[in-house]
């Protein structure tokens, strides 16, 4: 009878452990799609501000059409991304389009000093920030949930449960030497 009980309790602790493992692993998948839904906001507030942004810079530089057509094509592609490694490149091609335009703002003083076209800039680099801040969130949480899949036990249980991976939200390595770029400032 004491033998039985033994076997009943290592059971029991067994399957109390994959139970764990499996509520830990739908924890942190349910993490990263809350994450990934942070990012999808602030990309399209980004979108949705690009359209008002390049009207106000058409207004000075008309025959710009070339700058213009790249913007709307990246905004376009970005708008029909769905997974983390589409909007990324997406995203970074649309950095790319936006630098473009703000460099050829720098030819037009009148509109850069145009109070539409600053709140337009103040907005979209509150929205970077923002945007920043949650691809953040969303690569830790990434991180979390794949390493967490990935170690044992809990890779067992991902297998056997078909956890997948997750990408990490990257903007590529054009975009990173952009940013990364120091702004010129002159005087």
């Amino acid at each position: 009878m004491q033998p039985l009980l033994v076997l009943l309790g290592i059971v029991v602790l067994i399957i109390g452990v994959i139970i764990l493992l499996y509520n830990g692993l739908v924890m942190k998948r349910q993490r990263v799609n809350q994450a990934f839904a942070d990012v999808d906001v602030q990309l399209k507030q980004r979108q949705n501000l690009i359209p008002n942004l390049v009207e106000t810079v058409k207004g000075y530089a008309k025959h710009e059409q070339e700058t213009f057509q790249q913007v709307i094509a990246a905004r376009n592609a970005a708008q029909h991304a769905s997974t983390a490694a589409e909007m990324s490149q997406a995203e970074g091609a649309l950095t790319g389009a936006l630098g473009k335009l703000f460099a050829l703002a720098e030819n037009y003083p009148e509109l850069k000093a145009n109070t539409n076209f600053i709140q337009l800039q103040n907005e979209l680099s509150a929205i970077e920030d923002k945007l920043a801040a949650a691809r953040r969130f969303y690569n830790s949480a990434v991180q979390d949930y794949n390493t967490s899949r990935e170690q044992f036990p809990g890779s067992v249980i991902a297998g056997m449960f078909n956890f997948e991976g997750r990408d990490f939200f990257d903007l590529g390595d054009e975009t990173r030497v952009t940013m990364s770029t120091p702004p010129e400032v002159k005087f």
